[in-house]
């Protein structure tokens, strides 16, 4: 039988990976984008313009001959690391999702992929390792990202549990290349290698290669259990050695580090100046909150359940240098 993938949000960063990875497989790749976006240049997907916060527009996507069986990948989200939730914030992470249940259901898909967060995970008192839980609730996790990712993650396991064949994936910091320039932190070093970022903080998270996150959801796709929510992440590093990998694929300054108590106070002019001028920021006192408090996911589970293996992270860095100076020869001259 033929396999035809859906995957949401076709123009993201994650999409840009996954639908490299589909195209050579047996069967039809469809990619949703929104209206007013740019096909990504991507060989062998037939992409189809909807929004998953408008449940009409999604038909067109999901319906599908009879004789084929259907896998969806739902990746379309948005991302914040701002405290508050904005309306459009909660209308795509959380009614979005339900839309997308909704149409998984009606149209009898095999199985959904649903990409949630690390940060739908409540963080632990003694800041120690965050491994997989069986219940997710936005009162329990700080931040609005955060909270449409639990709250949304919450419908999917439920969903499961009235018989859905769905499954949860869960990535870290995602560093790539392929990112149209959406990702909070391709755009960190992009800033690092055009000067705009004059220095960075002390603290870290985990990082992983989208490309392993990528194939970490065709996994999740194949050997996945329904209902289980699988942790794709690598390992903490610091800014200071994330840094210090840049520096050595780019031949690179060195940038400094400041502590962490004179970002959190420089943190809301920052914030004020990135709406004034319409510039999104890249410390908030929330991300500056995540580098201090987060960072240590196991993934564990997912490599002995799905037999996820991410690749060395300063590959990663070297290989998402390499993209962002590589297409930065490529825009013509003004």
């Amino acid at each position: 039988m033929k396999t035809v993938y859906l995957v949401t949000g076709a123009a993201g960063h994650l999409a840009a990976a996954l639908q490299r990875l589909l195209t050579p497989l047996d069967g039809e790749v469809r990619g949703l984008l929104l209206p007013q976006e740019a096909a990504p240049d991507i060989k062998n997907v037939e992409f189809y313009r909807g929004d998953v916060t408008k449940r009409e527009t999604l038909e067109p996507f999901f319906t599908v001959p009879e004789d084929c069986e259907t896998v969806v990948f739902h990746l379309a989200g948005l991302i914040s690391i701002e405290s508050a939730i904005p309306p459009k914030l909660y209308d795509v992470n959380v009614n979005g999702v339900k839309n997308v249940l909704a149409a998984c259901r009606e149209h009898h898909v095999r199985r959904l992929v649903y990409v949630s967060s690390v940060h739908a995970i409540p963080e632990l008192p003694d800041k120690g390792t965050m491994r997989e839980v069986d219940a997710y609730s936005p009162a329990l996790v700080e931040g609005a990202y955060a909270k449409t990712k639990a709250e949304a993650s919450e419908a999917v396991l439920e969903a499961a549990r009235q018989g859905l064949n769905a499954v949860i994936v869960q990535p870290s910091g995602i560093l790539g290349p392929y990112d149209s320039g959406r990702n909070y932190l391709v755009q960190m070093v992009s800033d690092y290698l055009t000067g705009r970022l004059p220095a960075g903080v002390d603290g870290g998270y985990d990082f992983v290669d989208v490309r392993d996150v990528a194939m970490g959801c065709l996994l999740a796709a194949t050997k996945g259990v329904s209902g289980e929510s699988y942790i794709l992440s690598n390992r903490y590093c610091s800014i200071r050695d994330l840094f210090s990998y840049i520096r050595l694929a780019a031949h690179g300054r060195r940038k400094p580090c400041v502590p962490l108590w004179l970002a959190k106070a420089a943190a809301p002019i920052i914030e004020s100046a990135g709406r004034t001028f319409h510039k999104r920021p890249l410390y908030t006192r929330y991300s500056l909150h995540t580098l201090e408090n987060g960072g240590l996911f196991s993934h564990d589970k997912a490599t002995r359940e799905l037999g996820f293996c991410p690749r060395d992270l300063k590959t990663t860095v070297a290989d998402t240098v390499r993209w962002l100076l590589d297409s930065r020869k490529k825009v013509p001259a003004k």
